[in-house]
């Protein structure tokens, strides 16, 4: 089953966290993957620490996309290809697992993975397994496939007001 996290809210990361532990807790293997972050969100402290999960970030993305060189873009589109060859050597084991990947959508709508390939392996029909993908403007050729859509939406949010970022509610 493909689930999508999707809108412009906050909360799609954490969505994605609360299914994973739950599938976790109900013995299932989880590999969380992601994308456009270096690993240093709140959360993946936590995930890394759980039995039944895995965590795989992307290290040496120091950057929003908007601040990025083409020589941090092409390291970063190259550990993206990397998560991605190791998700379709995961759902080739035919094992009941849930693959996990955050920030998929601003990857792929930036091009900083192989479209092609994400495509192809978000597409494949696993039974085992459940896939989890996350980010602001899913895609038509996403959310066509999809057995789940969330949107969430914003209506309110403090940074409105000039509050920025705070540890343990945003990251």
């Amino acid at each position: 089953m493909l689930h999508v996290y999707t809108g412009n809210g906050k909360g799609k990361t954490t969505c994605a966290v609360g299914l994973a532990v739950r599938f976790a807790g109900s013995g299932g293997r989880v590999h969380f993957f992601q994308m456009l972050k270096r690993g240093n969100s709140s959360e993946i402290k936590i995930l890394k620490n759980l039995e039944n999960i895995e965590v795989s970030c992307c290290e040496n993305c120091l950057h929003f996309t908007y601040d990025m060189d083409e020589i941090e873009k092409k390291e970063v589109t190259k550990r993206h290809n990397e998560m991605l060859k190791n998700i379709d050597r995961l759902l080739s084991g035919g094992d009941r697992i849930m693959i996990v990947i955050d920030e998929f959508f601003k990857a792929y709508n930036s091009s900083l993975l192989d479209r092609n390939l994400a495509l192809e392996i978000v597409s494949e029909t696993c039974p085992n397994a459940e896939i989890v993908l996350t980010g602001r403007d899913a895609p038509n050729e996403f959310r066509k496939i999809a057995d789940y859509i969330s949107e969430i939406s914003e209506v309110k949010h403090p940074f409105r007001k000039g509050i920025t970022a705070r540890e343990g509610i945003e990251f």
